[in-house]
């Protein structure tokens, strides 16, 4: 199968966890002799084009305009996309384009009816979700769009049920229309890494236990709860340290929350980190915390999983389908510091309930979070969106068809063919029988009438004289 991705990220640009899933997945679908294009975004450092292990990576420059909104650098990046892919697909016979979030929809709905390309999007979040609401012109216009992405869609991937739910909410979507196809993780991540006890102490002292969080310093992240949960994990657990690693807007506002509060000297705020950093913090850490408001899904906690950490989550979207709270991870309640410092204050003083948490957690990932089963399922749903494009085209040929006949059929009912030659003579000689007789008719009809007219008479006649 030949399938075309748009995406606004992939490595080495990491926005988000879209960068990771798409990769993922392409290389996971390539993995199984698919032939797999990525268009994408440029990042600074990056090749335009590259052929990473087994997937097709062409990277676009967005043009070399000021855009005066992030929206006007949208519709800039989906110009660029869209001639990059069109530039592909003259070359490349594609089965499917499968569009990743809202920012690359109009360049998907273009090729979509351009080459008439079956499509398919993932919607990763949705701007109502990840604001509570729309409360401005641009959240509502991104709204907008993301609902235009999932009208042009032949089916619409969900990495969870929350989002699914939310989807339908949001939408209107019918449900035959909605997918659920859960987010993965690579098994092999941390392969040959192992605890650096010298990268370890940039961070923390020997006797320190480290609750780790990573992700994009956003309100919805939750740091900002941790914070809050920090007096009273100190309070009963002293000898701990919290690596923020993650960049974002929320960033000095929480270095001074912390400073405000007296417990700067906790924190560490690492800023962004490369891959191979990221992946010592995790073999590192003896806490994995994620205290999302809002998640749609949460692929660091599946990171957090494969790490061997115990993870310590919310029970909110996304994020509280993946762990079951005392057997695979601790859910705390979404928004409350208190319960949040519960959590980490048992996996910091129960061992032995870590270490059930962390086998049951590898367990899991490795039945359920797997990238080959996650590709096998959206592989059986690009299936079936072929057959279903290749039915409606048939139906369409059928339907062209019938009505050609019918058309056929009313022209040969409504045009009289002239005759010709001896056809032409023979229809005269019937005209002018038919045309006799008629005559003949009309003369004989004239006589009975005149005999008829004739006896009334003499009958008239003769009862005047009786009387």
């Amino acid at each position: 199968m030949k399938i075309l991705m748009l995406s606004w990220e992939y490595p080495p640009r990491i926005v988000g966890g879209i960068s990771r899933v798409v990769h993922d997945l392409a290389q996971a679908m390539a993995r199984k002799g698919n032939e797999v294009h990525v268009v994408t975004c440029w990042e600074q450092g990056a090749k335009e084009f590259e052929k990473d292990k087994e997937v097709f990576v062409h990277r676009v420059p967005t043009y070399q305009i000021t855009a005066s909104s992030f929206i006007d650098w949208v519709m800039h990046l989906n110009f660029s996309l869209l001639e990059k892919a069109i530039e592909v697909a003259n070359e490349v016979n594609f089965d499917i384009v499968h569009a990743h979030d809202w920012v690359v929809a109009y360049a998907a709905k273009t090729l979509k009816h351009s080459f008439k390309i079956p499509l398919i999007s993932t919607i990763h979040a949705t701007e109502h979700g990840r604001n509570h609401g729309l409360h401005n012109d641009m959240q509502t216009y991104i709204s907008s769009v993301e609902w235009l992405l999932t009208f042009e869609s032949w089916k619409v991937i969900c990495n969870s049920e929350y989002m699914r739910n939310e989807t339908t909410h949001v939408f209107q979507l019918p449900e035959d229309k909605l997918n659920v196809i859960y987010n993965g993780v690579e098994l092999d991540i941390f392969d040959n890494i192992e605890r650096d006890y010298g990268f370890r102490r940039n961070y923390a002292g020997d006797n320190e236990k480290i609750v780790f969080f990573v992700g994009r310093l956003v309100q919805e992240k939750g740091v900002q709860i941790l914070l809050d949960a920090v007096p009273k994990i100190m309070a009963n657990y002293e000898d701990v340290k919290f690596v923020i690693a993650g960049k974002g807007p929320q960033a000095d506002y929480l270095k001074y929350k912390a400073e405000s509060m007296g417990i700067s000297h906790k924190f560490y705020f690492t800023g962004y980190l490369s891959e191979e950093h990221l992946k010592k913090l995790y073999k590192c850490a003896d806490v994995a915390v994620f205290p999302s408001l809002y998640e749609p899904f949460g692929i660091v906690a599946l990171e957090g999983m494969v790490a061997n950490v115990p993870v310590v989550v919310t029970d909110t979207c996304g994020l509280g389908e993946i762990v079951e709270h005392g057997i695979d991870g601790m859910k705390a309640y979404t928004g409350n510091a208190n319960s949040l410092a519960d959590c980490i204050i048992e996996i910091l003083y129960n061992s032995d309930l870590s270490e059930k948490m962390k086998a049951n957690a590898i367990k899991k990932v490795h039945d359920i979070y797997n990238w080959d089963i996650i590709s096998d399922q959206t592989l059986e749903l690009y299936k079936e969106v072929i057959l279903l494009e290749k039915q409606r085209k048939g139906m369409e040929q059928v339907t062209k068809e019938a009505t050609k006949v019918k058309n056929a059929g009313k022209k040969t009912q409504t045009t009289k063919k002239e005759p010709i030659g001896e056809e032409k003579d023979k229809v005269e000689e019937v005209k002018n029988i038919k045309r006799k007789k008629s005559k003949n008719e009309e003369t004989n009809n004239e006589l009975v009438f005149d005999e008829m007219l004739v006896r009334s008479r003499k009958t008239k006649t003769k009862v005047n004289e009786l009387h």
